[in-house]
């Protein structure tokens, strides 16, 4: 075999094997930009289920009246029980867990100031613990006190609640959720799918 047919055959592979390697590099980058491509349709598609899935509880027909009341006056009656809409005061309440005997809940209508939260797209665990024996009272406190934690504080109030028959009763805005044994799944659900589903959900 002549000289010159062996640099040609050397110039003929390394020419396939140039474009051997740029063949594989033009797939690599048709594979990187497809996963990004699937990357990009799960985000949106998971954006877009959170968007329209139904909000969780039973829903409550939201009162024709939520106009502000005077302080102090009864801002009732509302046609649930804790409230999920209705007339309230100008002020709200400040997120956080509120216990018995907290001044805030020692106000004649407390509903007056909750009602409004409600209506800036906050979530209220409403608990009552007369039929609770002392270490399961705490036990449920903690637990609610954890999904609070879990979402991140926001938006969220815990308000003891004598009327109810249940130890538990979730609300927002339009929306209940009743618990004859606390779940916290169910409960931070609640929460993610509900909280700022409001009338004013961009006010604090």
């Amino acid at each position: 075999m002549s000289k010159r047919n062996t640099r040609g055959e050397i110039v003929k592979g390394k020419r396939q094997a140039m474009q051997e390697k740029r063949r594989r590099e033009r797939l690599a980058r048709r594979l990187v930009w497809a996963a990004a491509g699937l990357v990009v349709a799960a985000v949106l598609g998971y954006a877009l289920w959170v968007a329209v899935r139904p909000a969780a509880g039973q829903e409550v027909p939201v009162m024709g009246s939520t106009d502000h009341v005077e302080e102090g006056s009864d801002p009732g009656p509302f046609n649930s029980d804790p409230p999920t809409s209705g007339r309230h005061y100008a002020d709200t309440l400040e997120a956080g867990f509120y216990n018995e005997g907290d001044p805030a809940t020692q106000t004649p209508f407390p509903a007056g100031y909750l009602v409004h939260n409600l209506e800036h797209g906050y979530v209220i665990f409403w608990y009552n613990c007369d039929r609770l024996e002392g270490q399961a009272c705490k036990d449920l406190k903690s637990q609610i006190q954890e999904v609070m934690g879990q979402v991140d504080n926001l938006k969220v109030i815990a308000f003891p609640w004598e009327s109810i028959d249940k130890p538990v009763v979730m609300t927002s805005w339009g929306r209940m959720l009743s618990f004859d044994r606390f779940n916290s799944r169910d409960a931070r659900e609640f929460v993610i799918r509900n909280r700022n589903k409001a009338p004013e959900p961009n006010a604090p």
